[in-house]
C-alpha cells in the first residue's frame, strides 16, 4: 500500500468503506452535489437493534489499498455507489456495462452496490431493480438519502453474516491464513500442520473477527477478540499482525472513551445509540471483570451487543495505556518496510488522541517519527499533502511555529523544479497560512504595539517569498503591498545593504504598478490592509503654527461671550467641562482664517542610509474644506531631526482637525494618521477657522529695519533726527486679500522710556484715508504721519568736562545747575572698554513707538473679528541747539524785559537760529553765542487752572511740575525759536527748561 490516508483517525476502524464514483461523463458540479447528499448519511441505526453502522465515503480510492482489507477491514471497499447520466434508452446498455466493469475493480471485497441513473425516462426507467435507481434529473431525486440508507442496511446484513460465520468456532475446520500482499510469497512451502502455523492462523483470524465486531457495532466483543489475538500473535512473534491487533485494541478503547470522535470539529460524529448505551452502563456496579470466550457469544441473527456489560474494566484500555499500546504497535510496524503507510497512519491516529488528552510533547514525538517514515517514491502532490497534514497536526497540538514550518515546506513543494507547471497560486495560499505561526500578520497596525514578536530573520525570509510568489503569479500589486509591508515593519532589522536592495526592488515594482491605500481583496476572501509608510520618514512631533502676527484674527471684546450666553444658565458647570475635556485638550487656543495659508510643522528624520526623496507630502484634515498644498523634500541620510512645514488653505469656516499627512515614497502613496504614530508629541490637532478677513500690506517711505526687541511687529522703520526736528513718514496700506476693507483704526503707543518728552511724538490725520473706504481688493491708501522729537538733554554730570574739552568758557555757570546741556563728545575722547563707559558718553537718546492699525471686513467682520497691523518706529535723537546760560535784563519799558540766551550749536553743521520779531543768528559747528530777545513780561498768576480737583489731589511736587510745564509752554509759544540747517527741514528749538527764578524775571 503506497497511498496513505492522512485524514485517518481511530474511530475510522468501526466504519465500513463505500466508494462513490461517476460512470461515464457526469458534470463535476452535479456529481459533487449528489455526493454531498450521499455523504450526509454517515451513520444508520439498524432496525430491530440498538446498533449503529458508521459509513466512510470516498470518491477516489486506490485499488491496491483495497488489497489490505484482510489486514484491517476498514480499508476494504464493501460498497460501491455509481452515479451516471443517461439520456436515452440506447445509452443504457453501455452504461450498464460500465457499471459492471466498475464493480469488477473492487469485486472481490464488495458486499453490495448501487447505480444512480439521472436523466433516463421511459420503459427502461420503469424497471423495478434493487441495485439501480432511476431519476428524471439531478433536481428531481427526493429519495436519494432513503436509497442510501437501504443500501447501508443491506451492507450490514452481509457484514453481520460474515461476522457470525467467522466468530463461530467450527472445530475441526482448517482456518485460512489471512495475509497482506507482500507476505504471500513468503508463506509458500510452509508447514501448514505445525502448531506455530495454526496459532498464527488463529491469532490473525481473532484479530479479523475483532475488526468485524467493531464494524458491526459490538464494541465489547471486539475488545475480547483483540485481547485474544494479541496473546496468540505475541506467542508466535507475528509482529505485523500483533501491531494490527494492538492498534485495533487502541481504536476500540478510543471509541469507548471518546464517543464524540478524535478527528476534530470537521470530522466529529454524533454519538450513536450503542455509544449512548455504553455511556449509560459505563460505571454500572457489579460488572464482571473476567475475559470470556468469544465462542459462547450469541449467534442468533442481528442481536444487540450482549457483551456490553461483560469484561469492560479489563478489556478496555485506560487512556494512558492507549498511548503505550500505540507506541508498541508502531514499533512493530517499523520492522516492515512495506508497512510504512500503516505506520504513518497509526502515528497520525495517536497524535489525534494525544491532542484531545492535551499531551503535546508526546504527540510531537509521534509526529517526529512520522516525518522520517520512508514511503518510497512519492509524487509531488503526495509530498504536498503529507507536509500539509503534518502542519495541521502540529497546529492541533499547539506547535504553531512547527506547523508553519511544514506548511512552508509544502508551499515550496508546490513550485519544486521537477513540476512542469509550478503552482504559484497554491504556493502563495499556503505561505499566507504560515504567517500566524511565525507571529506575522498582514496588518501593519499589529506591529506598532510594543515590542517585536517572533524571529525577524525568519519573518524576512517569508515576506520575501510572498513577494516572489505574488510576482510569479502575475500580480505586481500584491508584490508592492508585501514589499511595502516588509519595509515598514522590518526596517529595524534590515542592514544598510538590505535597505538599499529592498527599496530598489520596490521602485522597480512601483514603476509598473504604483502602490496605494486601497484594500486588496484576495480570491479566498482574505483582505490585505493598506501599508502607510509611517517610518519613511519617521515623525517625532507635530505642531500647528499660529498665523503671522499681522494676520492673526482678534475678537471684538464686547462679542467674546456671545456664543456662551445661551449654552448654560450657570457661570460655571463642572459637568459641562468634564464632558468636553478630551475635546479641549486637543483644541488649540489660536485661530486660523478662511482663505489664508496655514502651516503645520513636523519634526522628521530619515532612518535610511541614503538620501530619502519624499514627494507629494501634504496634510490630511477633516471638519472643513481644506486645500492641501503638497510639498516635496529631500532628507539627507540618517538626517537627525529635521523641520518640515506643510501648508494648506482652509476654504470654509469651522473647526478643522489635522488627522495626519500623506506622502509618496518609492512610488507608494501613504496616508499616515497621527493616531497610529508611536512616540509623536503633539500640542493639539484641532483649531478653529474663523470666516475670511481682508489682508493689508504695509509699506513706508523709509526702508525697513530690525524689529523692536520687545514687541511682535509686522514691520519696523528707524530714523535719526536732531532734537527738535520734525519729519513726515508716509504709510501706504494696500488690500492684497480678496475681501473688501470696511473699517480702519489707527492708535499709537510710545514704549516706556526714561526720557522726558515734550509735545506729541507721533501725530497723523486719518480723515483722508477713511474717505477712501471701503477699500476693495488691489486698492491702496496713504496716511501721512509726523514724527517730532522734543527731549530734555539736561542734567548729565559730564557736561563740564565736555565743554572744557571743547575749549568753551563756562564761567559763571553753577556746577549744580540743571541747565547744563550735553555735548556730543569727540570720538577720540570716548574710552574703549566696558558697556558702562559707552553708556556714560553716549549722548544719543532713543525713542520707540508702535503704530497699530485695526481693520476688518468681509464675513469675519460680521462674526466680530478684526486684524491688527503694527509698525514699529525707532528714532535716535541727537542733541542740536541748547542754551548754556539764560538770564534777563530790564528793558526801557517796565512792561518788557531783555532775555539773554547763551546759545550753543552741538551739531557738526552750520545752522541759523531765528525767533519771533528778531534778527537771525548764524552759529557755526560747536560755536556758542549770546542772543538777546526783547519780550513782554508774562502774568503767570492770571493763567487759568483747568482742573481744580486734580490739583487738589496731587502732591506739592506734582503741582509744581504742572505749573512749570504750563509756564514753559507759554514762553515757548511766545518766543517761537527755530533753527535751520541747510538741506535740512526747519525745526523748533527744544522746550527751554526755565528755572523758577528766570520765569519770575520774565
Amino acid at each position: 500500500m503506497s497511498v496513505p490516508d492522512y485524514m485517518q483517525c481511530a474511530e475510522d476502524h468501526q466504519t465500513v468503506l463505500v466508494v462513490v464514483q461517476p460512470v461515464g461523463i457526469v458534470p463535476e458540479d452535479q456529481f459533487f452535489r449528489i455526493y454531498k447528499r450521499i455523504v450526509s448519511v454517515s451513520q444508520v441505526s439498524i432496525r430491530d437493534s440498538q446498533r449503529v453502522l458508521f459509513i466512510r465515503y470516498r470518491h477516489h480510492y486506490p485499488p491496491e489499498n483495497n488489497e489490505w482489507g484482510d489486514f484491517q477491514t476498514h480499508r476494504k471497499v464493501v460498497g460501491l455507489i455509481s452515479v451516471t447520466s443517461c439520456s436515452t434508452a440506447k445509452e443504457w446498455p453501455q452504461t450498464s456495462d460500465r457499471f459492471h466493469g466498475q464493480k469488477e475493480v473492487y469485486g472481490s471485497t464488495l458486499y453490495d452496490s448501487r447505480l444512480l441513473v439521472f436523466g433516463l425516462q421511459g420503459d427502461v426507467a420503469e424497471q423495478q431493480r434493487t441495485d439501480v435507481a432511476f431519476y428524471p434529473s439531478y433536481d428531481e431525486c427526493p429519495d436519494v438519502e432513503k436509497r442510501v440508507e437501504d443500501f447501508v442496511e443491506s451492507i450490514f446484513i452481509v457484514l453481520e453474516s460474515k461476522r457470525l460465520d467467522r466468530a463461530t468456532d467450527k472445530s475441526g475446520d482448517k482456518l485460512q491464513l489471512l495475509c497482506v500482499p507482500f507476505e504471500k510469497k513468503d508463506f509458500v512451502g510452509l508447514d501448514t500442520d505445525s502448531r506455530h502455523y495454526k496459532k498464527r492462523c488463529q491469532g490473525r483470524m481473532r484479530k479479523h473477527v475483532g475488526d468485524l465486531c467493531l464494524q458491526a457495532g459490538m464494541l465489547q466483543d471486539a475488545l475480547v477478540h483483540y485481547h485474544m489475538a494479541v496473546e496468540l500473535l505475541r506467542s508466535v512473534n507475528d509482529f505485523l499482525w500483533l501491531g494490527a491487533a494492538l492498534e485495533g485494541l487502541c481504536s476500540a478503547s478510543v471509541i469507548f472513551h471518546y464517543p464524540g470522535g478524535t478527528a476534530g470539529k470537521s470530522g466529529a460524529r454524533k454519538p450513536g445509540v450503542s455509544s449512548a448505551a455504553d455511556a449509560g452502563k459505563r460505571h454500572r456496579p457489579g460488572a464482571q471483570e473476567v475475559l470470556i470466550d468469544p465462542g459462547a457469544l450469541t449467534t442468533n441473527g442481528i442481536s444487540a451487543d450482549t457483551s456490553a456489560e461483560i469484561g469492560r474494566a479489563k478489556n478496555c484500555l485506560s487512556q494512558e495505556d492507549i498511548i503505550e499500546k500505540y507506541k508498541e504497535a508502531i514499533s512493530y510496524y517499523g520492522k516492515y518496510k512495506s508497512a510504512g503507510v500503516i505506520e504513518l497512519e497509526a502515528c497520525i491516529k495517536a497524535v489525534r488522541v494525544l491532542a484531545i488528552q492535551k499531551r503535546a510533547m508526546e504527540a510531537s514525538e509521534f509526529l517526529q517519527n512520522a516525518v522520517y517514515i520512508n514511503l518510497g517514491q512519492l509524487s509531488e502532490e503526495e509530498k504536498i499533502q503529507r507536509y500539509s497534514v503534518l502542519s495541521e497536526l502540529y497546529e492541533l497540538i499547539g506547535f504553531h511555529r512547527k506547523s508553519a514550518f511544514f506548511k512552508r515546506v509544502a508551499a515550496m513543494q508546490c513550485v519544486a523544479p521537477t513540476i512542469p507547471e509550478p503552482g504559484w497560486k497554491a504556493c502563495y495560499k499556503l505561505l499566507l497560512e504560515t504567517l500566524p505561526g511565525y507571529s506575522l500578520s498582514l496588518d501593519p497596525k499589529d506591529f506598532s504595539k510594543g515590542t517585536h514578536r517572533g524571529w525577524a530573520a525568519v519573518q524576512l525570509r517569508l515576506l520575501h517569498e510572498l513577494v516572489y510568489a505574488s510576482r510569479r503569479m502575475g500580480n505586481p500589486g500584491l508584490s508592492v503591498r508585501h514589499l511595502s509591508f516588509l519595509l515598514q515593519t522590518m526596517l529595524d532589522f534590515l542592514s544598510d545593504q538590505e535597505k538599499k536592495e529592498v527599496t530598489q526592488s520596490l521602485e522597480n515594482y512601483t514603476s509598473k504598478c504604483p502602490g496605494g491605500m486601497e484594500m486588496i481583496n484576495l480570491p479566498d476572501g482574505l483582505k490585505l490592509p493598506p501599508v502607510p509608510f509611517t517610518k519613511l520618514p519617521i515623525v517625532r512631533s507635530v505642531s500647528l503654527l499660529n498665523l503671522p502676527v499681522s494676520l492673526r484674527p482678534h475678537k471684538v471684546k464686547g462679542l467674546l461671550g456671545q456664543g456662551m450666553s445661551t449654552a448654560s444658565p450657570f457661570i460655571y458647570s463642572p459637568i459641562t467641562m468634564h464632558s468636553r475635556g478630551d475635546e479641549r485638550s486637543k483644541k488649540i487656543d489660536f485661530q486660523w482664517v478662511q482663505g489664508d495659508v496655514c502651516e503645520v510643522q513636523l519634526m522628521v528624520y530619515n532612518p535610511m542610509p541614503f538620501e530619502l526623496r519624499v514627494e507629494n507630502m501634504g496634510l490630511l484634515t477633516s471638519g472643513v474644506d481644506f486645500e492641501s498644498l503638497p510639498a516635496a523634500l529631500s532628507l539627507p541620510a540618517e538626517s537627525g531631526l529635521y523641520p518640515v512645514t506643510l501648508v494648506g488653505v482652509p476654504r470654509t469656516a469651522g473647526n478643522i482637525t489635522i488627522s495626519g499627512y500623506h506622502t509618496s515614497v518609492f512610488g507608494v502613496s501613504s496616508d499616515c494618521l497621527l493616531e497610529g504614530l508611536v512616540g509623536v508629541k503633539s500640542s493639539g490637532c484641532m483649531v478653529e477657522v474663523v470666516p475670511s478677513l481682508p489682508r493689508l500690506q504695509l509699506c513706508t517711505s523709509l526702508p525697513r529695519s530690525a524689529h523692536l526687541s520687545s514687541e511682535d511687529l509686522s514691520t519696523s522703520v528707524s530714523l535719526q533726527l536732531f532734537n527738535g526736528e520734525t519729519q513726515q513718514l508716509t504709510i501706504t496700506l494696500e488690500n492684497i486679500g480678496t475681501e473688501t476693507l470696511n473699517t480702519l483704526e489707527l492708535t499709537s503707543k510710545t514704549l516706556s522710556t526714561k526720557e522726558k518728552l515734550f509735545g506729541e511724538f507721533v501725530s497723523w490725520d486719518l480723515q483722508d484715508a477713511l474717505s477712501h473706504l471701503p477699500l476693495k481688493s488691489g486698492q491702496s491708501v496713504s496716511i501721512p504721519v509726523n514724527i517730532s522729537t522734543k527731549l530734555d538733554f539736561s542734567g548729565q554730570e559730564n557736561l563740564l568736562h565736555d565743554l572744557n574739552d571743547d575749549g568753551i568758557s563756562v564761567t559763571g555757570l553753577p556746577v549744580s545747575s540743571p541747565l547744563r546741556q550735553v555735548l556730543k563728545p569727540r570720538s577720540e575722547n570716548i574710552p574703549v572698554g566696558t558697556d558702562a563707559n559707552k553708556n556714560e558718553y553716549n549722548h544719543v537718546k532713543t525713542l520707540e513707538a508702535v503704530l497699530t492699525f485695526k481693520y476688518s471686513g468681509g464675513a469675519g467682520q460680521v462674526e466680530g473679528y478684526y486684524r491688527e497691523l503694527s509698525l514699529g518706529v525707532r528714532v535716535d535723537v541727537e542733541p542740536s541747539v541748547f542754551f548754556t546760560r539764560v538770564s534777563t535784563l530790564p528793558a526801557t519799558s517796565t512792561r518788557q524785559c531783555h532775555l539773554l540766551l547763551d546759545v550753543f550749536n552741538s551739531t557738526e553743521h552750520e545752522l541759523t537760529l531765528s525767533a519771533k520779531n528778531n534778527q537771525d543768528l548764524v552759529l557755526h559747528a560747536s560755536e556758542c553765542q549770546r542772543m538777546a530777545i526783547q519780550v513782554d513780561k508774562f502774568d503767570f498768576d492770571s493763567m487759568p487752572v483747568t482742573d481744580h480737583d486734580a490739583l487738589r489731589l496731587a502732591t506739592v511736587r506734582q503741582q509744581e511740575e504742572k505749573r512749570q510745564q504750563v509756564q514753559g509752554g507759554l514762553i515757548n509759544s511766545t518766543l517761537d525759536i527755530h533753527w535751520t540747517i541747510i538741506s535740512f527741514t526747519e525745526s523748533s528749538c527744544p522746550d527751554n527748561p526755565y528755572s523758577a527764578t528766570e520765569a519770575e524775571h520774565i
